[in-house]
């Protein structure tokens, strides 16, 4: 899986490669602007094709100085460049600083006020960057790149990060002050966690990597990427080889998310797949269902009696099960078998006023898929911050809130949302449904019940938990994707085997 780097993690990485001598700060610097240059002609072939007019917004940092060597390249291609400046060139950094010398030998560097008022063909944003830790007030400026933004009237190439967005978190650090907003933004060696957390994904708009020749790292967390086909492939043998998938399910009328939760799972590959839902249910599931087997379960001695068959290997509860103190009581019954289990939705908000109840039941086979209302539920201390303004970065995230509730929990959490988090004890990766991986669609009523299927099914083919969860939300999306516009989530599991057919 590709990985995304925290801005110190990028920062280690640039310094150890100038360290070592195999390059310096200034070769680092110029193809960054190198890149950016190219990355906005691909994006734009017009821009390509005759001089064109750009306004390039240096900052008093590092990536100022890249933004003087994308003004120097474009003037260059004879365009006409005007470059502003926060702050004093005495204050630059050296590489910055050598790069504004070039620069003003070939034209002015005027001072950058609270407004930008010029509507060139390009804007370029290269004031902050990753390196912003602290406060700021720039609203004129903001404003003006928000706007120029929309609609590509004028277009807006953000360098690293669009200013004043946390490149850790993706939130903005610009408390009462107008966001920022990119047509493209380019990172530079590797994507940074922030270009896949919060909101800073739609204000970056298109999102392009560029190589500055730095090594390969294992720094930073893993950006899920396409599960292998090995893995998600039958190669023969019996159903009982792939596994037996219990779902449970609620009483008369409440059964249509148990029921999509048992499709996913047996789509995705689970040799069998079992739903135990109350006596009186049991007809309006039959009607419903035919490869997926029905049992009776009224109530937790039910439940125990079910699992003595020790071939039912994975679990599956909450999903339309109710709220309650009966609930809870499947739950505990499900963990003392120590069977992989999925928890979503009832199953876990029934514990809402005592957390650390479930938590002392859970084990290492569990997987917990909290969307974020339901997560504060369960962790509210964790939740909290995420809904502060943060003063500076680098800013509390989802992602370090998922961290601390697997650690807490003991088990594995997948906080669901455009921006998915799997973590574990021992391992955290991130699935952002942006850019080319969008997929708008999957905010329907279901959808989730789906997804908690499909990693049941995964679990019932004894692949681990972190696997299942990262590979069954890859899938998931690309579910969504290949269907596109006016998907339910019945839509999800039946655009399965054409996603699987092209992993293969």
């Amino acid at each position: 899986m590709p990985r995304l780097l925290s801005a110190e993690e990028m920062r280690e990485i640039e310094s150890a490669a100038m360290d070592s001598g195999s390059v310096t700060g200034r070769a680092l610097m110029e193809r960054a602007g190198q890149g950016a240059v190219a990355a906005a002609l691909s994006r734009w072939p017009d821009l390509a094709s005759r001089a064109h007019r750009a306004v390039i917004l240096c900052g008093p940092g590092n990536n100022g100085g890249d933004g003087f060597v994308v003004a120097r390249l474009l003037a260059g291609r004879g365009w006409e460049v005007r470059v502003l400046l926060m702050g004093d060139p005495a204050g630059l950094p050296p590489d910055a600083r050598a790069n504004h010398d070039l620069w003003a030998g070939i034209g002015p560097v005027e001072e950058m006020t609270q407004a930008v008022r010029d509507k060139p063909d390009l804007v370029v944003d290269a004031i902050f960057g990753t390196g912003l830790s602290r406060p700021f007030e720039a609203e004129g400026i903001t404003a003006a790149l928000a706007d120029m933004a929309e609609g590509e009237a004028v277009r807006v190439l953000a360098l690293d990060m669009p200013s004043g967005w946390c490149s850790d978190s993706g939130r903005w650090l610009g408390e009462g002050i107008t966001p920022t907003r990119a047509n493209l933004t380019v990172a530079f060696h590797a994507a940074k966690r922030g270009h896949y957390l919060g909101d800073a994904p739609e204000a970056c708009g298109a999102l392009a990597v560029v190589e500055i020749g730095l090594d390969e790292s294992e720094a930073g967390v893993s950006l899920v990427s396409a599960p292998p086909a090995r893995r998600l492939m039958k190669q023969g043998g019996h159903k009982y080889g792939y596994g037996h998938a219990l779902i449970l399910g609620g009483g008369v009328g409440k059964g249509g998310a148990a029921r999509m939760a048992a499709r996913g799972a047996l789509r995705i590959g689970a040799g069998l797949v079992t739903l135990a839902v109350p006596g009186a249910a049991l007809q309006e599931n039959a009607a419903r269902l035919d490869a997926v087997m029905l049992t009776r379960m009224n109530d937790v001695r039910d439940l125990a009696e079910i699992l003595e068959d020790d071939r039912l290997n994975a679990l599956c509860l909450g999903p339309g099960l109710g709220h309650g103190g009966g609930t809870r009581a499947l739950v505990h019954a499900a963990l003392e078998v120590e069977r992989p289990v999925v928890l979503d939705a009832d199953a876990m908000t029934s514990f809402e006023e005592d957390p650390e109840e479930l938590f002392d039941a859970l084990h290492l086979g569990v997987v917990l898929t909290p969307h974020m209302g339901e997560f504060a539920r369960l962790f509210p201390d964790l939740a909290a911050p995420l809904k502060e303004s943060p003063e500076a970065g680098p800013a509390y995230s989802r992602l370090d809130a998922a961290r601390l509730a697997a650690e807490r929990a003991g088990c594995t959490i997948l906080l669901k949302g455009p921006d998915t988090i799997i973590a574990n004890a021992e391992s955290a990766a991130l699935h952002g449904a942006f850019y080319d991986r969008a997929a708008p669609w999957l905010a329907t009523a279901g959808a989730g019940d789906t997804l908690a299927g499909f990693i049941t099914g995964l679990l019932a083919r004894d692949d681990d938990p972190f696997f299942a969860a990262t590979a069954a939300t890859w899938l998931h999306a690309d579910c969504a994707r290949d269907f596109g516009p006016g998907l339910i989530a019945e839509d999800l599991p039946e655009r399965l085997p054409r996603v699987l057919a092209r992993l293969a």
